[in-house]
């Protein structure tokens, strides 16, 4: 099998574990405690924190520009930590005592921490963002219901779409998160021997015409799609279907669109040229989650209240 097939297979398979790892997690840890709005269908939530995320990334990118690397690699890895520490918690919380869940969080957060910082490699940048986006994806879904996850998904695959093509800041983004190895970036290496840590900055290789020695996925491409998958299981009815739950059957539903959406996305970087991906995979997993919630529940509504 050609290198750059492999390598997209792969990542298609992280893709798919991470989602249903998030879907484990809002089944078996996570309850109406966890959620982090007080009204899930408030649909101008998505709109305030799509408003937060483009001044986030603008401010990241004016530091970088002004030569403050430093100051955005403790801001990133401090959010990591924070998050790192605050899924593995809330999982070992339900299974040991207080006080021992938030030791082994502690050390555990430590220790990936201490990796991120010293020998950030792909394995260890993929491990910490592969946990991240399970914990961000189940808490995000089980906080928002069908309605504001739908307008989530739709502007920010259209900000995803405009950032890449038009604005190219994505890109830009994306190039100086590399050089400065933190991990918001899938990394999927092409041969063995591949190092992270040695990897050339991405603009150079674009620009040189260079074969690329690995495929980068962003962890957001992870997470937004997912949230719907999440949403769907755990705000939907839970009505029977032979040995199923409509609300499991409409969430992997969901999870085979996005699945649908990153193949089809695939085929365009395998022509080696940046892509948006979250306006294939949020589409996909939009029409996974619309045609699944009318054959299991029959109705043209979607799931959404007002």
């Amino acid at each position: 099998m050609e290198a750059s097939v492999r390598t997209s297979v792969i990542m298609g398979l992280v893709f798919a574990v991470s989602q249903l790892g998030a879907l484990f997690m809002a089944s078996a840890f996570l309850g109406p405690e966890e959620q982090i709005f007080e009204n899930p269908n408030d649909p101008l939530i998505p709109i305030i924190y799509i408003a937060l995320v483009i001044g986030f990334t603008f401010a990241v990118l004016y530091i970088i520009k002004k030569h403050r690397e430093n100051l955005v690699r403790i801001i990133f890895l401090g959010a990591v930590a924070y998050t790192i520490f605050f899924v593995l918690f809330i999982m070992l919380a339900s299974i040991v005592a207080g006080v021992i869940a938030t030791i082994a969080s502690i050390g555990v957060t430590a220790i990936i921490t201490y990796y991120l910082v010293k020998k950030p490699e792909w394995y260890v940048i993929d491990a910490s963002g592969v946990l991240m986006a399970i914990g961000v994806t189940a808490i995000f879904g089980v906080s928002l219901s069908i309605l504001p996850v739908m307008i989530l998904l739709i502007v920010l695959a259209a900000y995803d779409a405009i950032s890449v093509y038009r604005t190219k800041h994505m890109i830009a983004l994306a190039d100086s998160v590399t050089q400065m190895r933190l991990p918001i970036l899938l990394v999927i290496p092409k041969k063995r021997g591949y190092s992270y840590i040695r990897q050339k900055s991405l603009k150079q290789q674009l620009d040189d015409g260079d074969e690329r020695e690995a495929m980068f996925m962003g962890l957001g491409d992870l997470i937004i799609p997912g949230v719907l998958v999440i949403s769907a299981f755990n705000f939907l009815p839970s009505d029977s279907i032979g040995s199923l739950t409509g609300n499991l059957v409409v969430a992997l539903g969901t999870l085979v669109g996005a699945m649908v959406g990153f193949a089809m996305l695939m085929r365009f970087v395998l022509k080696g040229k940046p892509q948006a991906g979250l306006p294939l995979l949020n589409g996909g997993a939009i029409v996974g989650y619309a045609l699944s919630y009318v054959l299991v529940y029959g109705s043209l509504s979607l799931g959404i209240t007002w």
